[in-house]
């Protein structure tokens, strides 16, 4: 997402590596603290999540050489620019990987392209991000509740002078996102746009749907006043015919607002460029809301085409509203797709399958046994570990030969898009010009 001229210097690298030596030593290396030897009261396995730390890994490893240690890479990984020699993503990989290469297992999103190809396969596993169906952001509200917090996120819209939403006199389409350059936004304002102007355009104004685009902010999300007020200056030039009825919000850590937003819409949007596995996707679902989302990252991974939702091409609007204008009048077709998302989410991607995965993963490593995922999901592993493998039938997510790194399939990445999409925001004829 960078400027393709910004590259990791040495400076960088020995102040990222020597900040963690420092802090180690401090505060987790000392006897009875978790990096310290077994011996000594330190940990039986240790989790380093994600490249912010890597040389824990390392210092993990020369403290106690045969205590085992799982590293997870839980972000985006392009593994096509990682294998790409000189390229500013494969020197920050190369750095990464030097770190975490003697870790036992390395976890990732089940995404082929998020594995470079100098990771060992065999120490592969897969697990999907995963939500906590109880907390704020997915619990059951009360109606009570539900329109407490529409009309605390009018109340919102109100103060910074953005437009009203009119629930529930009218319906809406809700993107729940941060403002960042991959969520595809110019794609959600180029769909609503296409539904307003081709399908709708002759529907009485009740009967229009508005559209909500809202996520939280975050302290690690420099883009996301830059994405928010491009959003707002495409607003004014290109949609001033229906702006009033676009709803652009950041908000505060209130997940209930979330919730309720989410809740009460009657489609979900997810138009990434790029993705993850992106857990609004699975929130969504399981609240019976239908979602349309592009075949990016992992996504494909979570819904089910034509059942629980629509997948459609990076970019492309039109059957984006199309399949909107499907949603909004054929009753049938709707409610056939509410249940079947509300009935179709496993527990892999819940708190549920999270806690098997890791308590597998940590009882078997510290017990000394052999543990080679290989490629595998982990859940599966665990299930089987148990005796209680998947049945036929049985709801998770799809999995996908080419996810099995030691194929041809699975070595075989694709970098088609790459330039693509570093152009989306800069003029590129085949992505964000194209739709506007």
């Amino acid at each position: 997402m960078a400027d393709p001229e910004l590259r990791i210097t040495q400076h960088q690298i020995d102040t990222l590596d020597e900040w963690c030596k420092t802090n180690a030593e401090r505060f987790w290396i000392p006897d009875e603290c978790p990096l310290a030897p077994r011996s000594k009261g330190g940990a039986d396995v240790i989790i380093v999540d994600d490249p912010q730390m890597p040389s824990l890994v390392k210092l993990a490893k020369q403290q106690d050489p045969t205590r085992p240690v799982i590293f997870r890479s839980h972000i985006q990984v392009r593994a096509g620019l990682a294998d790409q020699k000189g390229t500013p993503t494969s020197e920050v990989w190369n750095w990464v990987w030097d770190n975490v290469k003697d870790a036992d297992v390395f976890i990732s999103h089940p995404v082929r392209d998020f594995v470079p190809s100098n990771v060992t396969t065999s120490k592969v596993g897969y697990m999907p991000a995963t939500t906590d169906w109880l907390d704020g952001l997915n619990k059951q509200l009360s109606d009570w509740d539900s329109h407490y917090y529409i009309r605390q996120f009018d109340t919102d819209c109100f103060r910074h002078g953005m437009h009203r939403l009119a629930y529930p006199a009218r319906q809406y389409i809700v993107q729940i996102a941060r403002f960042d350059p991959a969520k595809g936004i110019p794609t959600v304002l180029a769909s609503y746009a296409e539904l307003r102007r081709n399908y709708m355009k002759d529907k009485p104004i009740e009967e229009v749907p508005q559209l909500v685009i809202a996520g939280h902010g975050a302290i690690d999300d420099p883009d996301a006043t830059q994405i928010f007020d491009k959003t707002i200056s495409q607003l004014e030039e290109f949609y001033s015919d229906i702006k009033e009825d676009v709803i652009v919000m950041r908000l505060g850590p209130t997940d209930q607002l979330l919730n309720a937003l989410m809740s009460n819409a009657h489609v979900a949007l997810q138009l990434s460029t790029r993705e993850g596995f992106e857990v609004k996707v699975s929130e969504a679902l399981h609240k019976g809301v239908p979602i349309i989302a592009t075949r990016a990252g992992g996504i494909p991974v979570q819904v089910q085409d034509g059942e629980s939702g629509y997948l459609v091409d990076t970019g492309d609007y039109k059957a984006v509203a199309e399949h909107l204008n499907t949603l909004f009048t054929n009753n049938e077709v709707y409610d056939k797709m509410s249940h079947f998302a509300e009935t179709h989410v496993g527990d892999e991607v819940s708190t549920v399958g999270n806690a098997l995965a890791w308590l597998y993963l940590a009882d078997s490593l510290s017990k000394g046994e052999p543990l080679e995922p290989n490629c595998g999901w982990i859940n599966d592993l665990a299930r089987e570990g148990a005796g209680v493998p998947y049945q036929a039938g049985e709801v998770r997510l799809r999995r996908d030969v080419g996810l099995d790194l030691n194929s041809p399939a699975g070595r075989a990445g694709c970098n088609l898009c790459d330039q693509c999409f570093m152009d989306y925001y800069t003029g590129c004829g085949r992505c964000a010009r194209s739709t506007i």
